[in-house]
């Protein structure tokens, strides 16, 4: 996130696009619904599905799923047409804006609205709010990413924020909102296959020359595999062994029958979690960790805050703290310096190492942290990113075009599935709460009242939902909240595990996969009463 979550109940107008913040991200799902009921925020909802927020929306576009690029294309070319950009900021700022342009002026309202399935009063009308102040920030989650067409989605809200100005402000920018509590500090410790912690580039001699000399050691100076590279490298016989922490991809991962494949074809697999997780039945050895209650450390979140964790609890039997783990096996496999005795030593090690970090301790981050860059004990951390200038100077705009989903629909299977959360069970692990699993045990597939009626459906019945990969029961629920032709599942049940439907096309820079697009077929299960999930 450009800013930080405080600023939003500071913001004039919220344009919020793929996320559902009420049910997947509730902290700032609230602080949304508190700026438009108590301080007359606007609030511009891009989503399929009538959400939450999307109910109490200014505006709510009710768009086709896969065509967030067209849509916003769309915006752009109305705003610049009506002067609505900020021509100061472009120049000053900004370059590629006449490339970009070139892309739009083919998007015009008409294409549009043929594309998105939205009018063209909505466009201008959803144009005209976002540029009427410059209080205006856009969020964005996994209905931007998890499209074949997700990186470019990005960078187009990034072309989007540029042209009108609303990038290196309060209550404003860009704004992607981590799904998981330490999602953002995992990848600045460099838990991705191309940079090292900080973001600096594997394939980067200066980079690792700087770790090379902190950390005594010759670096790789090859880019990793991605998850979906890893899983079909496993599948063909040529990776032989996986280390999973944190992760269940059995559960979480598209074409979950390949994924399954691809796991029992390892030759040696490690899985370290709190749980006996999907994944880890196929595991040669379970390492049992520690949740966040059992454990001193750190999590960066979503805005970049650096904030404490103290333990509460001791670790029940045999769970070991993930970092002693970890430094075990190095030691057991002829590792040098993984001799550390606590977190806070790590911690120290961190802010060695990474720029952004290095004006932080213990003593400063304990009541209510710091966000990163902070480069020095005296700097306040940084509320929000690119005042006044960008890291790379000017701001480049990148045009982007159009694409349909991979998967579209056909006779055999003519409903859209959308996947998400709900708030109940915010990810895969609150199945283990049985407080949790008793107010939603189990799958409900939203279905429109025309598609019910069409096959003969009736509340909470059993229905077979079928796509080109796989095939899974699931109790319905008949709903408006998602449009005719249209179907949303969640991702956290096993007994009805969506997975296995999904699509594994991927988008190719980040090879994440098309969750959010799925052709498949519904159909009654006649025999109700045999069901039991």
């Amino acid at each position: 996130m450009t800013n930080s979550i405080g600023e939003i109940e500071g913001n004039e107008v919220l344009f919020v696009i793929g996320a559902n913040p009420t049910e997947a991200h509730p902290i700032i799902g609230n602080k949304m619904k508190k700026a438009v009921k108590h301080n007359g925020t606007k609030l511009i909802v891009i989503d399929p599905r009538r959400t939450e927020l999307a109910e109490m929306a200014t505006i709510w576009l009710p768009i086709n799923s896969g065509t967030d690029a067209a849509l916003v294309n769309g915006l752009i070319h109305i705003i610049v047409r009506e002067n609505w950009h900020d021509a100061e900021y472009i120049e000053e700022r900004c370059t590629g804006f006449e490339n970009l342009m070139e892309t739009v002026k083919e998007y015009t309202p008409e294409r549009v609205a043929e594309i998105t399935g939205i009018s063209e009063e909505l466009l201008y009308e959803t144009a005209k709010l976002y540029t009427s102040t410059k209080k205006a920030g856009i969020f964005y989650t996994l209905g931007i990413t998890e499209h074949t067409t997700g990186t470019a989605n990005v960078m187009n809200l990034a072309n989007l924020g540029m042209v009108t100005g609303h990038i290196g402000h309060e209550n404003a920018g860009i704004n992607p909102m981590r799904g998981q509590n330490n999602v953002q500090g995992a990848c600045d410790m460099g838990a991705l296959p191309n940079s090292l912690p900080g973001y600096p580039k594997v394939e980067s001699a200066e980079g690792r020359a700087h770790f090379e000399k902190a950390w005594s050691v010759i670096l790789n100076d090859k880019n990793g595999l991605r998850i979906p590279e890893m899983l079909d490298e496993a599948y063909d016989g040529n990776l032989k062994a996986m280390y999973v922490m944190g992760e269940d991809p059995v559960l979480t991962d598209p074409d979950a029958n390949h994924v399954r494949k691809a796991l029992a074809n390892l030759d040696f697999m490690v899985v370290q979690d709190i749980f006996l997780t999907e994944t880890a039945k196929y595991a040669d050895v379970v390492f049992p960790a520690t949740c966040y209650a059992e454990k001193e450390g750190t999590f960066t979140n979503t805005e970049r805050r650096v904030q404490r964790v103290r333990k509460a609890v001791e670790a029940p039997g045999e769970c070991r703290l993930d970092w002693a783990i970890l430094s075990e096996v190095a030691r057991r496999l002829g590792a040098e310096g993984f001799d550390y005795s606590s977190a806070k030593e790590i911690f120290s090690e961190i802010r060695a190492t990474i720029p952004s970090y290095r004006g932080m301790t213990y003593e400063r981050i304990d009541k209510v942290g710091l966000s990163w860059p902070c480069p020095t004990e005296e700097h306040p951390g940084t509320k929000f990113l690119h005042k006044g200038t960008f890291p790379i100077g000017r701001g480049v705009m990148v045009p982007v075009e159009y694409e349909p989903p991979a998967e579209l629909t056909c006779d055999d299977y003519p409903i859209i599935l959308n996947t998400g959360r709900m708030l109940y069970h915010y990810n895969i692990m609150t199945r283990n709460s049985s407080t949790l699993d008793e107010i939603r045990p189990y799958e409900l597939a939203e279905i429109h009242p025309a598609d019910a009626e069409r096959l003969g459906f009736k509340e909470l019945e059993f229905a077979r939902v079928s796509s080109r990969r796989g095939s899974v029961l699931t109790r319905v629920t008949i709903t408006d909240k998602v449009k005719p032709g249209n179907m949303f599942m969640t991702f956290h049940y096993k007994e009805s595990p969506v997975n296995e439907l999904t699509n594994a096309a991927f988008d190719p820079i980040t090879k994440t996969a098309e969750y959010k697009v799925c052709a498949v077929k519904l159909e009654r299960v006649e025999n109700q009463a045999e069901v039991c999930i």
